[in-house]
């Protein structure tokens, strides 16, 4: 464990001894729970009805859940017996952010209900009182004294946090249970959320934004990843678990119709991450392998639309097919193309996506052969059967529960989604595996120590290739149709291969987890926040370029990715992931 010599912490920005910045913490912290407790406002034209006193909802509850926190990391700076895990290191930083994310969601509120009902007059003393509590909360953080050097390291090295107790097996297995129960309701409450409630949405962001920001700076999100590490099958098997709760918890249609597309996506973004994010490879026309998966499913599922009608497979028969279809596009596209690099392989891969589409538009029978109905697409995909059980209808679970259409395919989904992770895992770990990420990092040294580069990145240009035809193939029942329009480089409608593209990026290259919160995040925001509108590129846009800047290896970093884009620190924390110990710091000598 590295040492720094200890400094004597400077100063606060507000010339406030330290005692009396705590209190103003508390004070602040408490203030702002009990105000949501009060009316914010007199109307219940804001969304959220926030008129009652004793009934907080909305932002109120956002803004108890920001009260909490803040309170509770204030609390820690007392030593409060059973909160040392909270903030091991007795950091300032954490408790800066849990201040900043009271009042970054009180102002919000304040502020929307104000400008949406014309006024300060809308305003009720709720209202007044989270604003100035938390308003105190936020000073109260900036007395703090300023951490010296063993502070900041705490901050930017976690390694050096002091090392939590040690835990029985059951008792870090509980830890997992209970870390996952928190994500799936924080999960569900987004989804939730009205879409003509934009106010409500923003202030969800506002929370977990610097919420999670908080819990990074602790260091609590290095210690949970010690323990994924430590009970990686239990940690897996919970997060799947979770998920499948998930049509049971929210047993809403349009919330599991949402849930299928994700997962769709993300599926898809899985494929394109071991062209991408293991291979090295990119590849800007992705989607038409969906849609290649999709068109070939459709064709052989029983449409009257169908060049085929007369045929319909029973569904795995229909997945293989769609599989198939895409392996072979894969190769054949893959074979001519993959001795190029960099920027010209970019190019012909979107060359092929571009043909892809225009040539099903132009399959209509005049334009060219009568095969994909042109336009109008295949319409008319029946639902699927699966042993008896069709996925169409709805279904009554034990008498408690019933699930409807969009929930059935959310679970299969869920299903051919831990299929692909289970071969995206298997890929990665083998040997095969170690040739794509040793062709990322240098193709010219990878082949002069023996690897066949065309070989290597064929097989991944045609694995990646298959995984997104099997996700086409639910995809088309679930629309109930296929059509040319979405199969496009880049809209405002996904999936496109720029949103695929978009979501690998965002999550992190190279990793699991990360296409998966990508295609959650870049599907989830824009269906929330409907008042964007025709401004959704643009903000998409925007938020590239932050990422770009402040994050590059993405929100769920891989370990070498974030080395190569940090080598500019003399130590680069890596949250550990299985490895030995000894790789856990790791040096610009040792990278």
């Amino acid at each position: 464990m590295a040492t720094t010599e200890t400094t004597t912490p400077e100063r606060g920005l507000i010339a406030l001894p330290e005692s009396a910045a705590r209190v103003l913490i508390a004070i602040g912290a408490i203030a702002t729970i009990a105000s949501t407790f009060m009316s914010w406002t007199y109307t219940s034209d804001f969304p959220g009805d926030l008129t009652y006193y004793g009934s907080p909802a909305g932002l109120q509850v956002l803004d108890i859940v920001a009260g909490v926190l803040t309170l509770l990391f204030a609390l820690t700076l007392w030593n409060v017996r059973g909160l040392g895990w909270l903030n091991p290191a007795g950091a300032t930083q954490p408790v800066v952010l849990a201040a900043a994310s009271a009042f970054a969601v009180s102002w919000f509120s304040a502020i929307a209900i104000a400008v949406d009902l014309k006024g300060l007059v809308a305003l009720d003393p709720g209202a007044y009182v989270t604003a100035v509590g938390s308003l105190t909360a936020l000073l109260g953080t900036l007395a703090l004294p300023k951490p010296g050097d063993t502070f900041k390291d705490y901050v930017t090295k976690p390694d050096l946090i002091p090392p939590a107790a040690k835990l029985t097996g059951w008792a870090e297995r509980l830890v997992i249970t209970a870390a996952t129960a928190v994500a799936l309701i924080v999960f569900n409450y987004g989804i939730g959320v009205d879409p003509d409630a934009s106010e409500t949405f923003l202030g969800y962001l506002l929370l977990v934004v610097f919420g999670t920001w908080a819990l990074h700076s602790a260091g609590l999100f290095d210690r949970f990843a010690q323990l994924n590490a430590r009970h990686k099958g239990f940690a897996t098997t919970m997060a799947f678990l979770a998920a499948a709760i998930f049509p049971f918890v929210a047993n809403n249609e349009h919330n599991a119709n949402l849930g299928v597309n994700i997962l769709v996506v993300g599926t898809v973004a899985l494929g394109l991450n071991i062209v991408v994010g293991l291979t090295g490879l990119l590849d800007l026309g992705y989607v038409a392998f969906l849609g290649v998966g999709a068109y070939a499913a459709a064709l052989v599922s029983g449409s009257e639309f169908s060049r085929f009608a007369g045929v319909q497979f029973p569904f795995w028969a229909a997945m293989l097919t769609g599989m198939a279809a895409s392996l072979v596009f894969g190769v054949l596209i893959g074979a001519p193309t993959l001795r190029l690099r960099g920027d010209y392989l970019a190019i012909v891969t979107l060359g092929f996506g571009e043909i892809f589409r225009i040539t099903v538009n132009n399959l209509d029978g005049v334009s060219g052969p009568n095969l994909t109905n042109g336009p109008n697409g295949i319409s008319m995909i029946p639902d699927l059967d699966i042993f008896g059980f069709n996925l169409g209808a709805s279904h009554n679970i034990l008498g408690l529960v019933t699930l409807g259409r969009f929930a059935n395919y959310f679970l299969l989904m869920l299903l051919i989604t831990g299929l692909v992770v289970v071969v995206f895992n298997r890929a990665a770990d083998s040997r095969i595996g170690r040739s794509w990420i040793a062709i990322r990092e240098d193709e010219t040294a990878a082949t002069a120590m023996g690897i066949n580069g065309f070989r290597v990145k064929l097989i991944a240009f045609a694995l990646g290739a298959s995984l997104a035809g099997l996700a086409g193939t639910v995809s088309a029942h679930v629309g109930y149709s296929v059509n040319p329009a979405p199969y496009q480089f880049a809209g405002s409608v996904p999936p496109n291969s720029a949103f695929l593209l978009a979501a690998v990026v965002l999550g992190g290259m190279g990793t699991v987890n990360g296409p998966i919160l990508g295609a959650t995040l870049l599907y989830l925001l824009p269906e929330k926040l409907g008042f964007l509108k025709e401004y959704q590129l643009l903000a998409f846009g925007i938020a590239l370029v932050v990422l770009m800047r402040f994050r590059p290896e993405g929100i769920i970093a891989n370990r070498r990715r974030q080395l190569e884009f940090h080598e500019s620190d003399e130590t680069v924390h890596i949250p550990e992931q299985g490895l030995p110990d000894s790789t856990v710091g790791v040096t610009k000598a040792g990278a």
